[in-house]
């Protein structure tokens, strides 16, 4: 009966286009970022990965008990809450050190100085005004907006699943984090007039052999993702490497914010799932709560 139903609707019906649907997972313990120890090591042997996964899940381990009371108090919620993955991305037999593969030192690249000047103005305000208004929160206390969600898409700490839809003329990307569905036309249509931005921003998507490449912009200028401005362009490749493996390509285009363009890379491993709700309510039932304490301090 589900079967009947997806073929009704188009979804399984492919007409030649490469078969990514299912529920993935892109876990890892790879880093954005290449850590300062492996700052000339793009990967590692499996030797060298087995040991930095041991240490990094003893380091993360929200279980352990040590470091004093203050300590534990803020490990916060315990492990059973996490789901960090327990392996570095393993891409063409190599351990990766870091998700950016361009530039070559794994590092995101340096700021503008338009962008340098933007980030500071808002910290300065944010310490002068941490708590005026519910607005003053940021977006992920708040549960408005959560950067991992994509795009680009990038592991958290936990809620890494996505599950892929396909139809001939759309494919639809539903992220377990703050349950967000991105629905991308394969029609060539173009993207919306430059006045209208999105949380996630204008998604147009077209087929490049077997691979499928996400165009995305018009996003809005509350999003700045690692201090990208309004002007962010998300260019993304999905690519079936095999029956349990998507090979997930992302490049960051923005001159108002980065010096150069800048490119990650990392697997989307096949799950069983399934895909819970992601019901983010911490921010919202301690809202008032966070308000009432600052007016608290106010007073003091």
């Amino acid at each position: 009966m589900r079967q009947a139903i997806l073929l009704a609707l188009g979804i399984g019906a492919l007409h030649g286009q490469a078969d990514l649907q299912g529920i993935w997972t892109n876990s890892t313990l790879t880093p954005l970022e290449r850590p300062a120890d492996f700052r000339d090591k793009p990967a590692l042997t499996a030797e060298e990965a087995a040991a930095y996964e041991k240490r990094t899940l003893a380091q993360q381990n929200r279980d352990r008990r040590d470091g004093g009371a203050e300590t534990d108090v803020g490990r916060a919620y315990n492990e059973l809450f996490f789901e960090r993955g327990e392996k570095l991305a393993l891409v063409g037999g190599a351990y990766r050190t870091s998700i950016i593969v361009d530039p070559a030192d794994g590092r995101v690249p340096a700021l503008t100085a338009e962008a340098q000047a933007r980030i500071a103005k808002a910290r300065e305000y944010a310490r002068a005004h941490p708590a005026d208004r519910a607005q003053d929160r940021s977006l992920t206390e708040r549960c408005v907006y959560w950067a991992t969600a994509g795009p680009p898409m990038l592991p958290g700490p936990y809620n890494n699943l996505y599950q892929i839809y396909q139809t001939p003329n759309y494919v639809t990307i539903l992220s377990e984090m703050i349950h967000e569905a991105r629905v991308i036309p394969l029609d060539g249509r173009p993207h919306l007039p430059p006045q209208i931005r999105l949380w996630a921003g204008d998604p147009r998507g077209h087929w490049e052999g077997k691979t499928l490449v996400i165009e995305t912009t018009n996003f809005n200028a509350k999003t700045q993702f690692r201090g990208s401005s309004e002007n962010l362009k998300v260019i993304e490749r999905l690519t079936r490497v095999d029956a349990s493996t998507l090979l997930y390509r992302f490049t960051i285009e923005d001159p108002a914010a980065f010096t150069k363009s800048w490119t990650g890379e990392l697997p989307f491993i096949a799950t069983k799932g399934p895909i819970y709700e992601y019901a983010c309510h911490e921010g919202n039932q301690a809202l008032e709560d966070i308000l009432a304490g600052a007016r608290a301090q106010e007073r003091k």
